[in-house]
């Protein structure tokens, strides 16, 4: 085994003795400007922070601070232990980060952003199996309409999209990981509710709720094909929202079949259409391939392995 450079003595038993809460300390002080900031940023007594500034004088054996009426300023000695201090704080803050590489765990961040209210159980699985293999790496999972989901993917701001956007290109590859179905609903109070399904056509003069931006392109063209929504009697960005606004009855609209599964249940909506003229589209992984990071790698590939196994039934179904 190579040796490292000599130590002496006396920097021996430095070490052994030195207590890094100290250090900490004394960064903590410099950085909050003085000993009573350091105490309120601290939550700590003054007395219990200068006793500990006294304790580490002690042990280095100077003076680290001159104090003043205009607070404190470091003395040559508490430069000299600042540039060391700062150094050995950046060393032990990279360790968790160097052992997790050298034994093979992952560690880092990886960004999601995701169209709303998305039901998908495969998915839901592998984020729950990714966390128990690498629990120090933290998912960021931000909600976006799915223009700007894949364009946060295009721009590098988020590493794995989740969007109804089947157009492709150069830089993006998507990966199908689900199918979704589009029922039209109406809340408890409209004269529709309980009564058997009718054509596209015959709402046509209805008032409906309609999704913002997050409208997927498939549903739009059904829309417009039959002239629905041209009255408009709210709308919202989120599915949540829309899904609220037909059950208060402002008006009749759109929803994933999933996302509306359970207010149907409870009675609160009521499914207008016939399964067989419903819209629907595919849902797709959105990513840039040649930029993911490791710990974006191996989420991909655990969604994309839990896809693959998933249950047929997990699909949103009419």
């Amino acid at each position: 085994m190579a040796s490292g450079p000599r130590i002496s003595r006396k920097g021996q038993q430095f070490a052994r003795n030195l207590d890094w809460n100290l250090v900490r300390l004394f960064l903590d002080i410099v950085r909050s400007g003085g000993i009573s900031t350091a105490a309120r940023t601290l939550n700590k007594q003054q007395p219990t922070i200068s006793a500990g500034l006294k304790r580490l004088e002690d042990h280095v054996g100077a003076p680290l601070f001159v104090r003043s009426a205009r607070g404190v300023a470091l003395t040559p000695a508490g430069r000299s232990l600042l540039k060391s201090a700062a150094e050995i704080e950046i060393l032990i803050s990279g360790m968790p980060g160097d052992v997790a590489q050298s034994s093979g765990r992952l560690q880092g961040v990886v960004t999601l952003r995701v169209i709303s209210d998305l039901v998908a159980p495969a998915f839901d699985r592998a984020m729950v199996a990714f966390h128990q293999l690498n629990p120090e790496v933290e998912i960021r999972f931000d909600i976006s309409p799915w223009r700007d989901v894949v364009l946060s993917v295009k721009d590098g701001s988020a590493d794995i999209g989740i969007a109804c956007d089947a157009a492709t290109g150069m830089e993006l590859r998507h990966r199908p990981l689900m199918r979704e179905w589009q029922q039209l609903y109406c809340g408890k109070a409209h004269p529709a509710f309980g009564a058997a399904p009718v054509s596209p056509e015959s709402v046509a003069d209805e008032t409906f709720v309609l999704t913002g931006e997050d409208e997927p392109a498939e549903l739009a063209a059904f829309r417009q094909r039959h002239r629905l929504g041209e009255r408009s009697g709210g709308s919202a960005e989120t599915l949540h929202e829309v899904k609220r606004l037909i059950q208060i009855g402002i008006g009749i609209g759109f929803l994933p079949t999933v996302v509306a599964a359970e207010a149907v249940e409870a009675g609160e909506l009521w499914p207008m259409l016939h399964p067989d003229v419903l819209p629907t589209y595919p849902v797709y992984l959105v990513t840039r391939d040649e930029s993911l990071s490791p710990p974006a790698r191996a989420l991909l590939d655990m969604i994309e392995m839990h896809v693959k196994d998933a249950d047929p039934e997990d699909s949103d179904e009419a």
